[in-house]
């Protein structure tokens, strides 16, 4: 199983702004756009040392926007939105995003981000959902941004400490779990499964809600 997607083809920078454009018409102008993507592009590059590709910046871009939008109600929020946030966004935040998307299918939009994004995903991540049946070969760490935080309802915090802004009105919740970075998979298998289980309890909240 998929765990999140987002359909997109690989396009020239110029194109991905009309397409861009076309998705918010109405709600953002061409200007702001293009200040997003240039913007998107460099948070990417400069978190993975290098070029990136033009598609995760669209699709970085996408996210901002639409939070952006939600945030100043000019886009309707139909569900909770859940927040993970870590250190690298590549290992728990990924776990508990694709744990809790496969639980609750379409009844809560979630993000995640990382306040030191890494390169990419952790392999043993990777391979530790997979045996679950979550595919997260699609994902890659993402910046933390205020449209991210201010859009959400619910916020997961996982280690990143005084680097996850504080915003008034917002539910925060700690999640007190090892950083599977340097560890083993049957160590990341643990964690994964500390995660279900307080993905599982999360839900029931949110439900309850």
């Amino acid at each position: 199983m998929q765990a999140r997607t987002e359909s997109s083809g690989a396009r020239p920078p110029g194109a991905d702004v009309e397409a861009l454009a076309e998705e918010f018409q109405g709600v953002f102008g061409t200007e702001t756009i293009e200040r997003f993507l240039a913007e998107s592009q460099q948070r990417l590059a400069d978190a993975r040392g290098g070029p990136v590709l033009p598609l995760l910046a669209r699709r970085l871009t996408w996210e901002r926007l639409r939070a952006l939008g939600q945030s100043e109600a000019k886009i309707a929020k139909d569900v909770p939105e859940v927040l993970f946030v870590c250190v690298h966004n590549a290992g728990r935040s990924q776990m508990a995003a694709a744990l809790l998307a496969s639980a609750a299918g379409d009844s809560v939009h979630i993000r995640t981000a990382g306040s030191e994004p890494a390169e990419h995903v952790n392999p043993a991540v990777l391979e530790a959902m997979g045996e679950v049946g979550l595919d997260l070969g699609t994902e890659f760490p993402k910046p933390l941004s205020n449209e991210f935080v201010d859009a959400a309802d619910v916020i997961v915090t996982m280690g990143c400490g005084d680097a996850c802004p504080i915003y008034s009105g917002k539910r925060y919740l700690d999640w007190d779990l090892p950083d599977p970075e340097q560890a083993d998979l049957e160590t990341v298998r643990l964690i994964r499964d500390e995660i279900a289980t307080l993905v599982a309890d999360l839900l029931v909240e949110i439900r309850t809600a």
